[in-house]
């Protein structure tokens, strides 16, 4: 069951990832400068304050996503009744390899 969730959520993990950061960058600074990309064309579209507020609230929104979905990944990936010895497969232990040496035969004595 663990492993049919973990593919859609790890997808929905990284969209989320990669849109706070374009969310955080589009953001713009104290100062009411410009953010990362283009703060002018940001405070155009969503008017002189709208900017901060809306993208406020879709930075906290996708913030609380990252972090649910970073504490589910973690959580599965650690809900296994098996132990990690257990999971992990299973080797012969081999000595080092043995090589059978043959004493060289006794020379001829020449009498």
């Amino acid at each position: 069951m663990a492993e049919i969730l973990k593919t859609p959520i790890t997808v929905v993990h990284v969209l989320a990832c990669l849109f706070l950061m374009v969310v955080v960058l589009l953001q713009p600074g104290k100062s009411g400068g410009m953010g990362a990309f283009s703060g002018a064309a940001a405070q155009q579209v969503f008017g002189g304050r709208g900017a901060g507020n809306i993208l406020t609230k879709i930075s906290w929104v996708t913030a609380s996503i990252f972090f649910v979905t970073s504490i589910t990944l973690a959580y599965l990936s650690t809900s296994s009744d098996d132990s990690l010895a257990k999971r992990s497969p299973t080797k012969e232990k081999k000595g080092p390899p043995t090589t059978q040496v043959e004493t060289p035969p006794a020379p001829a004595s020449s009498k």
